[in-house]
């Protein structure tokens, strides 16, 4: 009988305590939200490339955030001091996937050199031009991956622009981009092809773009097409 009664109150309870979870993580989307329009309104920042609203833009965006979970990732490029609109919005997303190449190769570079220590540093040399190629290739092959969400865009005093883009990846393609960057980093790199089968774990590892560090903007003076 009392086995019954727990059961039977747990039942009661449990979807008090989901739905107060979920009303705890609605307000705090709200929050979200509300901070990030504030934000916009604030620096003067508009839509770009759009038809929809800033407003619904981001509702849009956290949406699919949060669909996605932890598979999913948000990368923002931005662009500074340019004419062309054009110009601007590929600059953003260079610098989105230089943000993603940079963090990749650093991740794999530390795992190299904790895990592999004496052997590692033996080869510095060598590594380090493995580790350049990876980047490289890894910023070409995360391009087709990454996925425009929105864009805003605010005027300067010189008539110049800036542009925040916001990219959503997922780390299914994510790891496919790393796979083939390795594949053509370790052509070129005689210690990768020696330790191939330690460094492609480190590859199959989960990158977190928001660990990297801020990459500065490429800008655009004067060109205007």
């Amino acid at each position: 009988m009392k086995k019954f009664i727990l059961l039977l109150t747990l039942a009661l309870t449990l979807p008090t305590v989901v739905f107060s979870q979920s009303d705890l993580l609605n307000k705090a989307l709200q929050k979200e939200y509300k901070t990030k329009m504030k934000e916009f309104k604030k620096g003067g920042w508009e839509i770009f490339g759009s038809s929809r609203s800033l407003e619904v833009a981001l509702l849009n965006h956290y949406d699919k955030l949060n669909k996605g979970g932890d598979n999913v990732y948000e990368i923002v490029g931005i662009a500074s001091a340019f004419k062309s609109k054009n110009i601007g919005r590929q600059i953003a997303m260079n610098n989105a996937c230089v943000i993603y190449s940079s963090q990749a190769g650093s991740q794999v570079k530390g795992r190299v050199v904790s895990d592999m220590g004496a052997d590692a540093d033996n080869l510095t040399v060598e590594f380090d031009h493995f580790y350049a190629a990876y980047e490289r290739a890894v910023e070409k092959e995360i391009r087709g991956e990454i996925k425009e969400s929105f864009s805003v865009i605010r005027q300067n005093k010189d008539g110049s622009y800036e542009m925040q883009s916001f990219f959503i990846f997922d780390e299914d393609s994510a790891l496919n981009a790393r796979v083939k960057a390795f594949e053509n980093a370790a052509k070129e790199s005689v210690a990768a092809q020696k330790y191939a089968e330690i460094i492609s774990k480190y590859i199959n590892e989960k990158v977190d773009p928001s660990e990297a560090p801020q990459e500065k903007p490429q800008q655009a003076k004067g060109i205007d097409i």
